[in-house]
């Protein structure tokens, strides 16, 4: 796949991202304990014990901008990872 066609992609996958928001359900592994309790019966230890923090102010308040924003860093960290990892293979390779 060239790279023209994997940013149209990506585009569009960006484009998409707000129809997660339309849904009565929350995202997955963004639940409060209480869903845990809901869903297993239980709230796990680490979820107990967990301190919560956002590297990105208001995440979680339902602005469509901050969603946007984070799925843009999530993409570019995910790549830069990605890039690293086949630029170190690629140096063990040389």
């Amino acid at each position: 796949m060239d790279r023209k066609k994997l940013y149209i992609i990506l585009f569009v996958l960006f484009i998409l991202l707000p129809l997660g928001l339309m849904t009565e359900y929350s995202a997955w592994g963004e639940w409060e304990p209480e869903t845990y309790q809901k869903l297993l019966g239980y709230i796990p230890e680490g979820i107990k014990n967990a301190k919560s923090f956002s590297l990105i102010p208001d995440y979680g308040e339902g602005s469509v901008v901050m969603y946007y924003i984070s799925a843009i860093v999530g993409a570019i960290v995910i790549y830069g990872v990605l890039f690293g990892i086949v630029k170190m293979k690629k140096n063990e390779t040389d």
